[in-house]
């Protein structure tokens, strides 16, 4: 039973990736140049846990235009806490998590809104094992996430994303405001700087952060964002912490 109703949660995601691969490009010009796809990956330190993740976008009709997207996301880390059920215990984890989303994106005016839904795959093994920990062991759930980018004026950015999974509840949200950076300095490329604040946890944790993010420099054909900021867990814990993220259309 298990085992059909996996697959018949990946019978919907297959579809959407054939719809992906399927789907009409638009009517563009044959001279004109566009990418759909785009490889991205990152990495996430705080005092009790280290992340790194990798992916790819895929967009039929490209970047620049709303439509049909497809978001494969790998993800794999160790962290540690302190379980209320097992008092002055230290928990140590190592995860594996696996997602692939079909969505779709939409742009109204200087407004940028993406929308993905689908499963995920989550491993998680703990050093001593904590049996009220709803993530040990493998499980398989659905995720929604949204992304918003906004240049609400010539010099200014909101961006912010939200995830929400049906394992443990798993969630995560962010805003940022960013001021946009230029000069010749820069060989008239800009970028934003500003403060941010994000919330992420499941059943029984929870971590919140403020900090100060650089996003959309550029290194040649490299797009890169960087954070760094304050964090405090609910097992009382406080850390800095540092956020990088790349990616890069092919």
């Amino acid at each position: 039973m298990r085992s059909r109703r996996r697959v018949r949660a990946a019978m919907p995601i297959a579809a959407a990736f054939l719809m992906c691969i399927l789907w009409p490009a638009g009517r563009l010009s044959a001279q004109e140049e566009y990418s759909q796809v785009m490889e991205f990956s990152g990495r996430d330190l705080w005092r009790n846990g280290v992340f790194a993740y990798s992916g790819f976008l895929f967009a039929p009709a490209g970047f620049d235009r709303d439509g049909l997207m497809l978001k494969l996301v790998m993800n794999a880390g160790v962290y540690r806490y302190w379980p209320g059920n097992m008092p002055g215990q230290e928990v140590r984890g190592a995860a594996w998590q696996t997602q692939a989303m079909p969505g779709f994106r939409i742009k109204r005016g200087d407004a940028e809104m993406k929308f993905f839904f689908g499963p995920e795959w989550q491993t998680h093994w703990l050093w001593p094992d904590d049996i009220d920990n709803r993530l040990r062991g493998r499980n398989f759930g659905l995720r929604f996430a949204a992304e918003l980018w906004w240049e609400a004026t010539p010099r200014t950015l909101i961006t912010g994303d939200a995830s929400l999974s049906t394992l443990a509840t798993s969630h995560s949200a962010r805003i940022a405001y960013g001021w946009r950076v230029t000069g010749e300095l820069l060989n008239d490329e800009n970028f934003y700087v500003g403060p941010e604040l994000q919330y992420l946890g499941a059943d029984g944790y929870g971590q919140t952060r403020i900090g100060l993010h650089v996003t959309s420099m550029r290194t040649e054909e490299i797009e890169w964002s960087l954070a760094i900021g304050y964090g405090r867990d609910t097992d009382g814990y406080s850390s800095p912490y540092v956020r990088l993220g790349l990616a890069q259309r092919l």
